[in-house]
């Protein structure tokens, strides 16, 4: 009788103990594997940059960057830079204590290309549509990172308040293909010709660079500012600025140049950004 007690007492607790133990474990695992997998999703990062919170993450596999004022300002304005995050950030810096977002996603060896013109567009709709910003973008590029702020803008530029390029490179064949009085950098072009899917004949031929259009630029009159080294020899001002100057003059639009004398391609904007934030306060504040 003891015997058979036992054996329905086992019986009890397998059937109706144990499962729901089971259950609540799988369900645990479960849980645990959906947290996994968000975070690794969405993987994110926060720490500070410069005493301002940053948040580090991906979008469709893409690092991002976003950086957030102490305050942001009424019209929740914000500078996209691309490329070489964090150098020279005297700008960034003195922009996020005016109530400025700074942001930037990493399009570093696409050079301009159409894919890295489709990763922006992905990005701008995401940006202004989590953090509520301000439709009209800053944009900041320095050296090869003119190439996609002017590719964008000249597709974009109804979304873009202002541009501020450094030393920019607005014409793949200068650099960096080398096919003009820069060196050039073969490594680099060879990149560049996989981004755009094209053979070295193609490339020369192509007339897509920011050298070659800025039409809707100049039909919506964006405000530029490009600062250039005089002596430039890796992004020769008479290859690059001057021609995208001479483009727009052509389109009956114009542009804001500051020339250092005899500084080459570094360093990078101004020592005091103050004529650089200006501009950039001035074209935001309407």
């Amino acid at each position: 009788m003891k015997r058979n007690l036992s054996l329905l007492i086992i019986l009890f607790y397998s059937f109706y103990c144990f499962p729901s133990e089971i259950i609540s474990a799988e369900a645990n695992v479960n849980i645990e594997t959906s947290i996994r997998d968000i975070s690794k999703e969405n993987e994110a990062v926060k720490k500070e940059w410069n005493g301002f919170k940053i948040k580090e993450a991906t979008l469709n596999g893409v690092a991002y960057k976003v950086v957030f004022p102490k305050k942001a300002n009424a019209s929740k304005n914000w500078i996209w830079r691309a490329r070489f995050w964090g150098h020279e950030p005297q700008t960034d810096i003195a922009l996020l204590n005016a109530g400025f977002h700074v942001v930037y996603i990493e399009v570093a060896n696409l050079f301009g290309s159409p894919k890295a013109v489709k990763i922006w567009d992905g990005f701008y709709k995401f940006i202004i549509k989590k953090y509520k910003l301000n439709p009209k973008v800053v944009l900041e590029g320095m050296s090869r990172g003119g190439l996609i702020i002017f590719n964008w803008a000249n597709q974009n530029a109804e979304k873009v308040a202002c541009i501020y390029a450094d030393a920019p490179v607005c014409d793949f064949k200068s650099w960096p293909a080398g096919q003009g009085t820069g060196d050039g950098s073969k490594k680099a072009w060879q990149a560049c010709l996989v981004s755009y899917g094209f053979s070295e004949e193609i490339a020369t031929q192509f007339s897509g660079n920011p050298i070659n259009h800025m039409e809707y630029i100049a039909v919506q009159k964006v405000p530029i500012l490009i600062i250039v080294g005089d002596a430039d020899k890796v992004v020769p001002v008479a290859e690059n600025s001057a021609l995208l100057e001479q483009r727009l003059n052509s389109l009956g639009w114009e542009l804001n140049m500051i020339r250092k004398p005899e500084v080459g391609h570094h360093p990078h904007s101004l020592k005091d950004p103050k004529p650089i934030v200006d501009f950039i306060l001035k074209e935001t504040s309407h």
